[in-house]
């Protein structure tokens, strides 16, 4: 096929009617001309330097938002607009935002695009924050006759990593058990109380999605990590789950030889593991 002959004028595109006489010319014979004729490159050209700097804000490359222009541009309603050049760079926000999301979020872009999942805040390990979850969260502490001495920040730590490191000997894939792990003390986190924590997790069918956790697996690690949360069991070992039975002091070892917790967790592993 011969090459275009149309002679480039860098300055013919940069107006919405130059964009739009361009763009009515590449979309003839099913979208031929993106790939025969020359302006087409120097209208990438100018896109990825028109929308670096809005690239750059939201940790893109800029010919990732060039990309982004030439997904809007090959749309019939660009051509039609009254300004294309807004239409495209309209389009190109959206996507450099859903980008970003993401990331965050751990998810696909066009998930991080619907509103349904766009308004959680972003993944974050429990190693991220500056202050140590027992610092000011009263979802670790246990009210009793005789309470416990608070753990340290390092006790919380050690906590935190002996029950991910239960879940892999027990049989859970070593990443799957931590992810799952962090995630859920991040969530308890910001929520009340262990029982609130529990039931909006629950719930987080999202979150087990993205983890690929099945749903029994998803409810069984629950109720070992927080406890189960039935009023009857509150001050039972199952009520108070490992993760709070650990930073009182209980052993890794003592864990392993409950035979409850053996069984919970054994039984839930996921088949399909990464």
């Amino acid at each position: 096929m011969q090459r275009s002959t149309h002679q480039i004028n860098d300055s013919s595109f940069k107006s919405s009617e130059g964009l739009r006489a361009l763009l009515e010319r590449l979309h003839q014979d099913n979208g031929a001309g993106w790939r025969d004729d020359s302006e087409a490159a120097a209208l990438m050209r100018h896109a990825a330097d028109r929308y670096a700097a809005l690239a750059r804000k939201h940790g893109l490359d800029p010919w990732e938002a060039a990309a982004a222009a030439f997904d809007a541009m090959r749309s019939p309603s660009i051509r039609r607009a009254d300004d294309p050049w807004a239409m495209v760079t309209r389009a190109v926000q959206v996507t450099c935002i859903a980008e970003e999301r993401a990331r965050g979020l751990l998810c696909s872009v066009h998930q991080a695009r619907r509103p349904r999942y766009s308004v959680f805040h972003d993944a974050e390990r429990l190693s991220d924050r500056e202050n140590s979850l027992l610092e000011y969260h009263p979802a670790f502490r246990s009210e009793s006759l005789d309470p416990a001495p608070s753990p340290s920040a390092e006790g919380v730590e050690s906590a935190v990593e002996d029950a991910i490191a239960l879940f892999t000997l027990l049989g859970w894939s070593a990443d799957r058990a931590r992810t799952a792990t962090e995630y859920i003390c991040t969530r308890l986190a910001d929520s009340p109380s262990r029982s609130s924590a529990f039931e909006a997790l629950r719930r987080d069918y999202n979150a087990r999605a993205l983890l690929d956790i099945p749903k029994h697996a998803w409810t069984a690690m629950l109720r070992v990590l927080l406890g189960n949360p039935a009023p009857s069991l509150a001050h039972t070992a199952d009520g108070r789950g490992i993760l709070l039975r650990l930073l009182v002091g209980e052993p890794l070892r003592a864990l392993l030889r409950d035979e409850h917790i053996l069984a919970e967790v054994v039984s839930s592993v996921p088949r399909s593991q990464p």
